[in-house]
């Protein structure tokens, strides 16, 4: 995927109310960008450290550029439009390059599925029958470490997505958890337990009940982001 029209830079000058960031650009024009990213973002921005942002000529928008990349605390970069992950995921599947998944003759997103009423990321069909991805966006990376975490903040709507998808495998059905992993210099994922222990435990429980659990990097630059490798999951730390 690359980025078109292409990113503008600038200096992270502080994020807040969620949604929000002020960024300083080379000029010294300070402006107000919109953050896509819901969560805490927890080691993922710094201040002063640079950020990407795609800008918009939309009269009808009130900022001016969304925020796609930025500079981590550990030199990284770090895709935190959250929006890109499915977008990078179904690019992958279409180019084959989740080959435990190649293969599908069709492919919907969005599919309405659960007692819990969720929604699958995508239904993907097989000869044999269909497969259900749940895709996540993993950007917590930490110093003393190549191995990236999720989540990066207690998520029960994570833990309700594992259940349903367990749910599915106790029915013969294929049920994936795929993470997209849109950080860069990362070997392997494993669940954040030290943040929250109720999804690492529901993490272990899907897989014990026939979730497949698939992680993916991706190459990030400011010109580009594509999927390109697969990782492996460490479900204990």
């Amino acid at each position: 995927m690359r980025f078109s029209p292409t990113l503008e830079t600038g200096r992270l000058l502080r994020r807040y109310k969620r949604f929000l960031a002020d960024i300083e650009l080379a000029s010294g024009e300070q402006i107000t960008i919109h953050c896509p990213n819901t969560g805490s973002m927890l080691n993922c921005m710094v201040e002063g450290g640079q950020v990407w942002f795609s800008r918009s000529n939309d009269p009808k928008r009130k900022l001016p550029g969304t925020w796609e990349i930025s500079e981590t605390p550990q030199g990284r970069l770090a895709c935190v439009n959250t929006g890109r992950a499915n977008a990078l995921v179904e690019e992958a599947l279409l180019a084959g390059r989740i080959t435990e998944l190649a293969g599908f003759t069709g492919l919907k997103r969005e599919v309405p599925y659960g007692e819990e009423r969720s929604r699958i990321d995508f239904r993907l069909e097989f000869a044999e029958g269909p497969a259900y991805v749940e895709v996540k966006s993993v950007t917590l990376g930490y110093s003393d470490s190549a191995v990236a975490a999720f989540p990066d903040a207690v998520t029960q709507r994570g833990a309700k997505h594992l259940r349903e998808l367990a749910a599915l495998a106790r029915q013969g059905i294929r049920a994936v958890q795929l993470y997209c992993v849109n950080l860069s210099g990362i070997d392997a994922v494993r669940p954040a337990e030290e943040i929250d222990a109720a999804y690492a435990q529901a993490l272990r429980t899907a897989v014990a009940e026939g979730v497949e659990v698939l992680a993916y990097g991706s190459y990030v630059d400011g010109e580009q982001i594509y999927i390109d490798r697969a990782l492996p999951v460490l479900l204990n730390r």
